[in-house]
């Protein structure tokens, strides 16, 4: 079983991470990030979905502490519309407008040294290839590079697991129903914010959102793809 930490941002790739986790490992710990950016929604859905898990008898011996820290402004270091409200979400230069150089290796560094002191040797990151956004840093080679590279820096093994690395968003959604059913899937509907511009008015079969942000129209094509093979289930949660 062993430890865990598990990036957690509140979004549904990262919750599906930590149904993960405590399906799979003992002890659970997680870490967010306040960076600038401006889905700040996130945070708050984060900590609500952390209440649901340790409220559930399956998961509530298993989850150990959440660590939130607060980064300088991203924004500060390099233009990026997701740290940027008045920049247009777009493509630029071969890459989406919402990269942030750097986030997600600068996130396992810190993970690797919360672990450190902790005996944690496992960090849980809910980055795929397959839906691919066209961020470096959800690639599986990058991964596979941070884990050499802090393993040789910390002196000690770190492993970094990818669950999602190959899914589509439809598969997320089906991986979630497989680790905690009915229950699970409801959860990533409701409770999960992923919408870019940060719109939690908005109500859609797959989630909250403005329905028109690359974020949205990825989620709302794997919930259609989703349910075109899993007519029931999705009944279930529409109700």
């Amino acid at each position: 079983m062993g430890n865990a930490l598990v990036l957690f941002s509140g979004g549904q790739d990262s919750t599906t991470c930590l149904l993960y986790a405590v399906t799979h490992y003992e002890n659970v710990w997680t870490m967010g990030f306040s960076y600038g950016q401006r889905h700040t929604a996130e945070m708050v859905c984060r900590t609500d979905i952390l209440a649901e898990l340790r409220s559930h008898k399956d998961y509530q011996e298993r989850l150990r502490a959440d660590c939130v820290l607060t980064l300088p402004n991203f924004s500060a270091i390099d233009t990026n519309a997701l740290t940027d409200p008045h920049q247009a979400i777009a493509e630029h230069n071969g890459l989406p407008t919402t990269f942030v150089p750097g986030r997600n290796i600068l996130f396992l560094s810190y993970a690797a040294a919360y672990g450190y002191s902790r005996g944690i040797q496992t960090i849980v990151i809910g980055v795929g290839e397959a839906d691919y956004s066209g961020y470096p840093d959800c690639r599986q080679a990058t991964c596979q590079a941070m884990e050499q590279a802090l393993s040789l820096g910390l002196d000690r093994p770190v492993r970094i697991e990818t669950p999602l690395m190959t899914k589509s968003k439809a598969e997320t959604f089906a991986y979630a129903l497989e680790l905690g059913g009915q229950w699970a899937l409801d959860l990533i509907r409701k409770k999960t914010h992923t919408c870019y511009v940060n719109d939690r008015s908005h109500w859609h079969d797959f989630g909250y959102g403005c329905g028109e942000c690359p974020s949205c129209r990825l989620r709302a094509k794997g919930w259609e793809e989703f349910c075109r093979s899993h007519v029931s289930e999705c009944c279930k949660s529409k109700t």
